[in-house]
């Protein structure tokens, strides 16, 4: 079925793929920005002159901008069902630069961190409408590709990100990473207003005293579960208040004429599976972009930029992957390339865990690809699992809960490797007596001694790492139950009303 000429979303002269370039060039530079920050956060430091005693604080500076995106996707997918896709796109775009400018203003440590949640609200949105675009502008059936494109620009802007910090700060100052958001943003909202028509509206009620409870929920989360390689009773305190915001918000849902997520929108099944399972893709994702690099960066005794090469092998097959699995989903059940990513996936985490201080190429790359790849295929397959089933009228909202599942499983997968990764290293290496030299012993006997020591420490390092990537094996293998339940016709959807 090609696609039909006179589409009411795009204005007359543009094709719908012409129409996603400005789409796709958004979610690249909003999710560039969620990883940028690690390659300047050196220059920051010295800038604002924070010592290296308040690395956990600079640490916000990343924690901030997802804690923005997690809150940000729900409601603001929502809104623009309600208020339109374009307008809502335009309108994040500009919150996203303003962010931006003031983030590349800010005086102090303080007022970057708060700039960076403003930065991400406007940034997180982007994402779950660009998801409701691709309804807009491609007709059932057709839109896995445009899906798997828009995965492939986030995922390529979050590969870039440190690469373009890196340049930027070599040349310039951090706060040009920021500056440079400015006439790319613009670049967007032209593209936006030139090529797309207004978007339909769907008259509805919005529910913001749901969607603040939403945002309460996942911020406490998201702070209680950042502190949980030290817990205390501020953490208590947060999860509690995570906990005490989803029953409110589940007895709002209930008690709502028009809740912030219709009813409608979890009957099927397949939206049901297409969550459950981006929340453990989620959960693994992030144990292996976390501890890859470590284990770069520690037993393998690698520089940092060496750590930073061994994760893009892995993130740089995602995007390729990510357009296979959008060209995938158009001719098969959603379930099979979701499966076939997540086998991947375990597999080559797999792999991985068999690592040792000799891991050389080329099983090096290709087991870091494989997964990568894996991760890829099942962007547009969950994502239109998740929205396909529902009306048009609240595709955005799908889309933002099913992106946001996501996010929820990244914080989960950070505080899982934080509480038990850290207890475990520190149990492991409590039997190994620390060598200090004792009276009389030659310099040779004590130098062999310690040898033996560090050569023990790295086998505990070594078995560390292995198991936390044997945990992203089990973690991408449980996803594939919800994935089996996964199954949508779009032939059929065409001629059946939606929920």
């Amino acid at each position: 079925m090609s696609l039909p000429s006179n589409n009411p979303a795009i204005k007359r002269g543009f094709s719908p793929y012409l129409a996603l370039i400005p789409i796709c060039l958004g979610v690249f530079v909003a999710a560039d920005d969620q990883t940028v920050v690690v390659t300047i956060l050196p220059q920051i430091m010295q800038d604002m002159r924070v010592p290296i005693s308040e690395l956990d604080t600079v640490s916000w500076t990343i924690t901030a901008y997802l804690l923005g995106y997690v809150a940000a996707m729900p409601l603001i997918g929502r809104l623009s069902d309600v208020w339109g896709h374009r307008r809502l796109f335009v309108l994040s775009m500009l919150l996203f630069m303003a962010g931006s400018v003031a983030t590349a203003l800010a005086p102090n440590l303080s007022t970057l961190i708060g700039m960076r949640v403003v930065q991400a609200v406007g940034a997180g949105a982007l994402i779950p409408i660009s998801i409701a675009f691709a309804g807009d502008l491609f007709p059932a059936g057709k839109r896995g590709i445009a899906l798997g494109l828009i995965g492939a620009a986030a995922e390529a802007g979050g590969v870039i990100g440190p690469l373009w910090g890196g340049i930027v700060v070599r040349y310039l100052d951090w706060r040009w990473v920021f500056w440079m958001n400015i006439p790319l943003g613009a670049v967007v909202i032209v593209g936006i207003l030139f090529m797309l028509a207004r978007s339909p509206r769907h008259s509805a009620k919005l529910d913001y005293l749901s969607g603040a409870l939403v945002a309460i929920a996942l911020s406490a989360l998201t702070l209680g579960l950042a502190r949980i390689g030290g817990p205390d009773a501020l953490m208590g305190v947060y999860l509690a208040g995570s906990v005490a915001a989803l029953v409110l918000l589940v007895l709002r849902q209930r008690s709502s004429s028009d809740p912030l997520f219709p009813h409608g929108m979890f009957t099927h099944i397949a939206v049901k599976a297409a969550n459950s399972a981006h929340l453990l893709v989620g959960g693994a994702l992030i144990i292996g972009m976390i501890t890859v690099p470590l284990m770069a960066n520690t037993v393998l005794g690698l520089s940092p930029l060496e750590g930073g090469l061994r994760l893009m092998r892995m993130t740089a097959a995602i995007p390729f992957g990510a357009v296979l699995g959008g060209w995938t989903a158009q001719r098969m059940d959603y379930r099979i390339p979701t499966v076939l990513g997540l086998v991947l996936i375990a597999l080559g985490f797999f792999f991985m865990s068999t690592w040792d201080v000799d891991i050389s190429e080329p099983s090096l790359t290709i087991h870091l690809a494989l997964a990568g790849f894996g991760f890829g295929l099942l962007i547009a397959p969950i994502a239109l699992a998740a929205t396909e089933p529902v009306s048009e009228g609240v595709r955005g909202a799908a889309a933002g809960v099913v992106t946001a599942m996501r996010m929820v499983g990244m914080t989960f997968g950070i505080a899982a490797l934080t509480a038990w990764g850290s207890g475990r290293f520190v149990n492991l290496i409590a039997g190994i007596p620390l060598p200090l030299q004792a009276a009389g012993e030659s310099a040779a006997d004590y130098q062999a001694r310690l040898a033996v020591y560090q050569t023990q420490v790295s086998d505990i390092g070594v078995s560390l790492f292995s198991n936390f990537f044997l945990i992203a094996m089990v973690v991408a293998a449980i996803a594939i139950i919800p994935a089996l339940f996964m199954a949508w016709n779009h032939h059929r959807q065409s001629r059946e009303s939606q929920v």
